[in-house]
């Protein structure tokens, strides 16, 4: 079946879910990160389904790779947060 849209991937469904889990997990960190690591993990999980979307959207594979990779760089990012606030 063909995708009709950026939504029908289950890749940015799965990606979007994690923005929205971020968001709710970083509610309960202290305020005085608001602007440090709350801002930084929510930033990069956004960016994931973000450059997703964006990349769907190009019409050339070339594009399209460009920012899925951007996509993947975030998630990278995103995953080191999650490490250094667990320590």
């Amino acid at each position: 079946m063909a995708t009709q849209s950026f939504k029908d991937l289950i890749v940015w469904q799965k990606s979007r879910d994690l923005a929205v889990k971020i968001y709710k997990i970083t509610e309960q960190f202290p305020k005085s990160e608001i602007y440090g690591l709350i801002s930084q993990m929510r930033r990069a999980a956004l960016s994931v389904p973000a450059n997703i979307a964006e990349g769907y959207s190009r019409k050339t594979p070339k594009d399209r790779k460009h920012f899925y990779i951007i996509a993947n760089s975030s998630l990278t990012e995103l995953e080191y947060y999650i490490d250094f606030a667990r320590e």
